[in-house]
């Protein structure tokens, strides 16, 4: 039952993101970043929290789970630190995906020739 509501979960934020493209006339970044604020604002409100509680590791695979993690890392450490915690949770909590992904990117770049 869990792949199953994860599937359910991973598919229908991917749904809502291709009508949006198909849609309107926002790009692909414009997006990404609504649904990273999304995840953002539900966590905000500890909405995201229950949705992972739900879907368990299909809330954690979209975009929208990045800014929950970015939320999530500022706010417990706005508890400790005030508001210079704000900066050291969002990167303390996602530098091992951000770095990934510029590493993995890099690679990628080296090894691949884009086509003409």
């Amino acid at each position: 039952m869990n792949y199953l509501l994860s599937f359910l979960f991973c598919g229908f934020v991917c749904v809502i993101a291709q009508l949006i493209y198909e849609y309107t006339k926002l790009t692909p970044g414009h997006i990404t970043c609504s649904f990273v604020v999304l995840g953002a604002l539900l966590d905000l409100f500890h909405i995201y929290d229950r949705l992972i509680k739900i879907f368990h590791a299909g809330a954690m695979l979209p975009i929208t789970s990045f800014g929950h993690s970015l939320m999530h890392g500022a706010m417990a450490m706005t508890k400790e630190y005030g508001v210079f915690g704000l900066a050291m949770g969002m990167f303390d909590l996602t530098a091992a995906g951000i770095a990934s992904a510029i590493l993995f990117a890099f690679l990628v770049a080296i090894f691949f020739k884009p086509k003409s």
